[in-house]
């Protein structure tokens, strides 16, 4: 599809928005704008062979991500985010690089809830940051069965008062390989699946 071909051109070498200008960011959401238009999955709640999995971050406009990076000595590296349809759940995971052996990892597990045709509210529910040593992280994939285990982790791993940490997320656009979505506080997320 020529608009997803002219999306991924666009935020290619923008570090997920991190090395993003003005200029840049309104080529990418012109980009993103035309691709919704011809969303191939206008239910995407009822797509879940395409919806679940494991998903890697392209780009965001989302300060709260982006924000990661600024921090001291710490390099925001890959973020991924586990869809669980069956099971209404979702996990955020970002890689945090900077001091060697000190290496973090910064994780949030929601419970999401369909509210029409491609709208969620998503429930947080619990928060871990921590060092990857320390958790044993091996791989996105492996920590969130660690999660969803209910494993309890050596890092700073506590429950979220959901009824003050909730939002809703539009999905926009969503294919086999390419997920774009819409947050409440006007933040843009497009991902790939994870291989």
């Amino acid at each position: 599809m020529i608009g997803k071909q002219a999306l991924l051109e666009a935020i290619a070498g923008k570090n997920r928005g991190l090395l993003a200008n003005e200029f840049d960011r309104q080529v990418i959401l012109a980009a993103i704008a035309q691709l919704e238009d011809h969303n191939p999955t206008p239910r995407p709640l009822d797509a879940t062979d395409k919806l679940n999995g494991n998903w890697r971050l392209l780009y965001t406009t989302s300060s709260d991500l982006l924000r990661i990076d600024q921090l001291p000595l710490l390099k925001l590296g890959q973020i991924y985010q586990y869809l669980d349809a069956a099971a209404a759940r979702v996990y955020n995971i970002a890689e945090v690089y900077g001091v060697p052996y000190l290496e973090g990892i910064i994780s949030v597990a929601a419970r999401f809830e369909p509210v029409s045709e491609r709208r969620v509210l998503v429930k947080f529910e619990r928060s871990i940051l921590g060092l990857q040593r320390l958790v044993d992280y091996r791989s996105s994939e492996y920590f969130i069965q660690q999660i969803a285990s209910g494993k309890r982790f050596a890092a700073i791993d506590f429950p979220i008062n959901s009824q003050n940490q909730q939002g809703w997320l539009d999905i926009t656009y969503l294919d086999d390989d390419l997920r774009i979505g819409r947050g409440n506080e006007g933040s843009v997320f497009v991902l790939t699946k994870a291989v």
